[in-house]
């Protein structure tokens, strides 16, 4: 099992950078896949950037696509998501997951290791 932990969120303005963490713990070494997800109130939690850790390949949404960047030790302990030019629409609970096997079509159903998530919130 592994344990997720997130911090960073917090409030910014539009056009605003911010970081986010999530400090894994267990049996971190199997994680294949480690996720960010956001979900915003009254609205399904959907994937922001999938990393498949053994070559490190990354799916990203569109709507963050070029703005975001995700980091990611090689201890897979520390996985990190950088966040440029914030929107409004950013607003969210962002959220890391991480599974020992999967598919690039894997969605938050797929996961079964969550963090707590952390507070994003943008500001126009």
């Amino acid at each position: 099992q592994v344990q997720l932990v997130e911090s960073g969120g917090g409030s910014v303005q539009a056009g605003g950078s911010l970081g986010l963490s999530c400090a894994a713990s267990g049996n971190t070494n199997n994680m294949k896949y480690i996720g960010w997800f956001r979900q915003a109130p009254g609205k399904e939690r959907e994937r922001v950037a999938i990393i498949y850790t053994s070559s490190g390949s990354t799916y990203w949404a569109d709507s963050v696509k070029g703005r975001f960047a995700m980091s990611l030790n090689n201890a897979k302990d520390a996985i990190g998501l950088h966040m440029n030019s914030l929107k409004p629409e950013d607003t969210a609970t962002y959220y890391c997951a991480a599974a020992y096997e999967g598919s690039w079509r894997m969605t938050a159903s797929d996961f079964p290791y969550w963090g707590q998530g952390t507070q994003v919130t943008v500001s126009s």
